[in-house]
């Protein structure tokens, strides 16, 4: 399956490496054991491992994993059909960020808004699947492969400006609950907007000017939470990118593994 062209933060499929049969049900025991071990770190590799480290069941996870989640879709060519798949992977995101500031957050607020985000993109991906299921087979009306197409490009913009944005996690469920959030809205405004701008079905763009109206509210609450509380979004770590576009955002500069060219640092 051809993974989505959208963005260039490519992932690591783990490949493992079944060990040989030992002569005993001990010795065979120990190495299946062994794979289920070697197949737990290989899930956390690849694009977890590139941006901020191994997913894992917090907040900077969370957003590994859906990040990886959408990562591993395959692109269409049809605006308004990879717009709703890529929407959902988005929204589960949400979904599940939420619950775990239900289950383990203290602040009343962000409960509160953790209520109505969970509440709401649930009925938005219920909404979306409905859609994507309808466009399955729609014609292609755009190229997910060419980094210039104008779809393709304004949605790979909107992963990378949540990337960039994303600050290291302090630990704490609220105030990570909040600074991630803030990202993840605003990658979802700007997908929405991609989809206002390229897609072409009526009724989805309607749901994708209610996403847009929703979630730049949502995201002035968190701020001006942010601001009460003292947890405003720290300095996001510097991206490197290939000036060719021909291989994934790096922390760290150095040369691209496929063109050799310098990464630069993006603004």
């Amino acid at each position: 399956m051809k993974t989505s062209a959208f963005f260039l933060a490519a992932l690591s499929a783990g490949t493992l490496l079944l060990s040989s049969c030992g002569n005993n049900q001990s010795a065979e025991t120990s190495t299946t054991a062994g794979t289920a071990a070697a197949a737990d770190s290989a899930a956390g590799a690849g694009h977890s491992a590139m941006h901020h480290g191994a997913a894992a069941p917090d907040m900077m996870g969370l957003m590994h994993g859906m990040m990886k989640n959408m990562d591993n879709l395959p692109a269409a060519g049809n605006t308004d059909h990879d717009f709703a798949h890529m929407m959902m992977a988005h929204h589960k995101g949400a979904v599940e960020m939420s619950a775990l500031e239900l289950k383990e957050g203290k602040d009343a607020t962000l409960r509160a808004m953790a209520e109505k985000i969970n509440a709401d993109q649930q009925q938005e991906i219920l909404a979306l699947e409905e859609f994507a299921t309808r466009l399955d087979g729609a014609p292609a009306n755009y190229k997910p492969e060419d980094p210039a197409d104008p779809f393709t490009s304004q949605m790979k913009a909107s992963m990378d400006g949540m990337m960039t944005n994303m600050g290291p996690a302090s630990g704490n469920v609220d105030q990570d609950y909040a600074a991630l959030m803030i990202p993840h809205h605003q990658s979802a405004v700007e997908m929405a907007k991609a989809e206002l701008a390229h897609g072409r079905d009526t009724k989805l763009k309607q749901l994708a000017q209610q996403m847009i109206t929703a979630q730049e509210q949502e995201i002035k609450q968190f701020k001006a939470w942010q601001t009460k509380n003292g947890g405003e979004t720290k300095p996001a770590a510097a991206i490197y990118e290939c000036p060719m576009g021909d291989s994934a955002p790096s922390n760290s500069p150095g040369k691209c593994p496929k063109c050799g060219m310098n990464l630069e640092k993006k603004a």
